[in-house]
């Protein structure tokens, strides 16, 4: 009795122990997480003021700041890897490393973590190489292709290489292949090219030699791309030997080559590699046809050239053949719309009708479709035949919306009889592509101004991309960045999708306004014809020496800041925005008086010369603006009119009601 009298007692004393350590434990935590507790406004100042002194090089309180980041808090792993960063600027290596394991220890799932392991192992390559080549090998395990997983092979064939064991000769070679075929131009490229020869033996191939020979071209390295190309497949390397001698100014080989291998091994290379290395010979021999040569891949792009070149008259004739000897081709929708577009000239419209559906109904996704589209509105408008006609036209806007031609189409259906909307815009800033949700990591650092780590979220969105490097204020580059992405969209957004301010930014806007009210020019198309000229980048200079925002030649700036008398003649300053900017509303507004006040003369003036205009007003037989630019016997200001007149439209269609 006594004994179970003990050990219910016991029982109850660790009962009582338990629950007093129990206690103890969540009082300990709970003043723990008291103490530390953190607001979410107290810790994104301290983070945005730790932000501020790794930018401004106070690496030392950066890195103090950085920890005091709380756990609570999802910013910690960003804090953990800027940290690291700031250990690296005080040349202490041991404690950046320490960061970055921790980081990729304790948040294996986080965006930066897979970044922390492969700087971790790249710091270690040559002081721990084999932990390097382990978190080499976890990473390309984990993400083989991506831009670390691709680097990571570079450096486990360097580590390989280092340990001069002749038995991982065919290792570090297929690290080194895979490198240059993933990233012939990568940071480790050139790198690779010189330890790959290093080690080079029987086994290296013909195609190896090439993927070397191809990133020397890449890098500059032509004298040694060629000596390379020694020792590879002509079948194979013919195109990159033509590119390679157009860098060294082998002409006479750019003929023997491209002329042999357009004979025999076009077959081996993309269509193309194939169009670059006839735009090159053209170059070279302007007189000189190919067709002769041409047997395979390439041939309907030489036929295409020839039609380009043709007078009016015989461009139909030229198109047809193309058509029908290629059509399947890749320019087989452009020679069929020419075609459609004769007939209309011709005033043969039910079998313009047919071709323009035909075409529709084989080339409904091509560069030619919204045109046709077009034209075939305006067929059924001269019938009156609303309900055909309002069909093309909207299916133009719906299908092409950011289109030259849904612009044209949309004049089309509200009867307006000038090329201009509205001169008002309603600017808008650029700001984050998407909607922000709670807790979203990247709006945080989008508010706190940490633009480089939002990089690192973006993935492979483009347009994220593209809004980082407007915020950084390179907006030439931000505006290319997301024209592409736009066009990779199949689906385009509406109007009102925030994606499409950073593919039509409103820069310079107080400068572009104050000058186009006092010359009379319309506003949205002075920025369509800025971005059109120079992607707003104020210090953009072409070959011919045009310069600035709205690219003016030094003579034309002079001669108009003297006939307006704007002062500063003989040193005017075209990288400087507001005076480019005033000149070239000045000289817009000289076209436009010349030109009887017409907005499409002065834009095709404007890249063409005003000479050229009047001749071809006179010359050319049109009967309305859409048939006058379709004729512009200037392919590259034919399609200058067209873009600056889509800028135009978009600037309206995002930055105003009345589109």
């Amino acid at each position: 009795m006594l004994i179970y009298k003990n050990m219910f007692y016991w029982d109850l004393k660790k009962k009582v122990i338990a629950g007093a350590l129990f206690s103890g434990i969540v009082f300990s935590v709970l003043f723990y997480a008291f103490v530390i507790y953190q607001s979410p406004e107290k810790t994104n100042q301290i983070y945005k003021s730790a932000l501020e002194d790794l930018q401004k090089g106070d690496y030392q309180n950066a890195y103090y700041l950085f920890s005091r980041i709380t756990i609570f808090s999802n910013l910690k792993p960003v804090a953990i890897y800027h940290r690291a960063e700031c250990a690296k600027m005080l040349g202490d290596k041991k404690s950046e490393l320490k960061q970055y394991q921790f980081l990729f220890n304790n948040y294996p799932k986080h965006k930066l973590s897979l970044k922390a392991k492969y700087l971790t192992a790249q710091r270690l390559v040559y002081d721990n190489s084999n932990l390097a080549e382990k978190y080499f090998n976890e990473i390309i395990s984990s993400s083989p292709n991506t831009d670390y997983g691709i680097a990571s092979k570079y450096y486990i064939g360097v580590i390989l290489k280092n340990q001069k064991d002749k038995s991982h000769i065919n290792e570090i070679q297929n690290n080194f292949r895979f490198y240059l075929e993933n990233a012939p131009s990568g940071r480790h490229a050139y790198n690779v090219v010189k330890n790959w020869l290093e080690v080079a033996d029987s086994n290296t191939s013909k195609d190896d030699y090439l993927l070397m020979a191809n990133t020397c071209y890449l890098f500059g390295e032509y004298e040694q791309a060629e000596q390379l190309l020694q020792r590879t497949d002509i079948k194979k390397s013919w195109v990159l030997s033509v590119k390679n001698s157009y860098k060294l100014r082998n002409y006479q080989k750019i003929k023997s080559v491209t002329e042999n291998g357009l004979q025999h091994y076009s077959y081996n290379v993309p269509e193309d590699d194939v169009i670059e290395v006839i735009d090159i010979y053209n170059e070279i021999y302007p007189s000189g046809d190919l067709s002769a040569f041409a047997t395979g891949k390439g041939r309907d792009y030489i036929a295409n050239k020839k039609c380009l070149k043709m007078q009016q008259k015989d461009k139909i004739a030229c198109y047809t053949k193309l058509y029908m000897d290629y059509p399947q081709g890749r320019f087989s929708a452009d020679a069929l719309s020419n075609i459609f577009f004769s007939k209309i000239k011709s005033g043969d419209y039910e079998n313009a009708k047919k071709i323009g559906k035909d075409h529709l109904n084989k080339f409904a996704d091509t560069n030619s479709a919204p045109m046709v589209m077009f034209w075939l509105g305006k067929l059924y408008e001269k019938n009156g035949n609303y309900d055909e006609y309002s069909k093309y036209y909207k299916r133009v806007i719906e299908n092409f919306p950011d289109n030259y031609y849904a612009y044209r189409a949309y004049l089309r259906l509200k009867g307006l009889i000038g090329p201009i909307i509205t001169s008002n815009l309603n600017p808008k800033v650029v700001e984050y592509p998407y909607k922000y949700t709670k807790d979203n990591i990247i709006v945080k650092l989008v508010d706190l101004g940490d633009y480089d780590a939002v990089n690192e979220f973006a993935d492979d969105d483009e347009f994220i991309k593209s809004w980082v490097l407007y915020k950084k204020g390179d907006y030439s580059h931000s505006m290319l960045v997301a024209r592409d992405a736009m066009e990779n969209l199949k689906d385009k957004p509406n109007k009102y999708d925030m994606r499409w301010r950073l593919v039509y930014p409103v820069l310079y806007y107080d400068e572009v306004k104050k000058y186009a009210k006092e010359t009379g020019n319309n506003l949205p198309l002075m920025l369509g014809l800025i971005r059109e000229e120079s992607y707003f980048d104020p210090l953009a200079q072409s070959f011919a020496g045009a310069s600035g925002l709205m690219q003016l030649m030094p003579a034309t700036a002079n001669e108009i800041s003297s006939k307006f008398s704007l002062g500063g003649t003989g040193s005017v300053d075209l990288f400087n925005p507001e005076k480019n900017i005033k000149l070239g509303n000045y000289y817009y507004e000289f076209l436009r008086n010349n030109l009887e006040g017409y907005d499409v003369s002065s834009i095709a003036a404007y890249n063409g010369g005003i000479g050229s205009l009047k001749n071809w007003k006179t010359s050319l037989n049109y009967n309305d603006t859409d048939e006058f630019i379709e004729q512009i016997p200037y392919p590259e200001t034919k399609n200058y009119v067209k873009k600056v007149f889509r800028s135009y439209w978009n600037y309206v269609r995002v930055y105003s009601g009345n589109s």
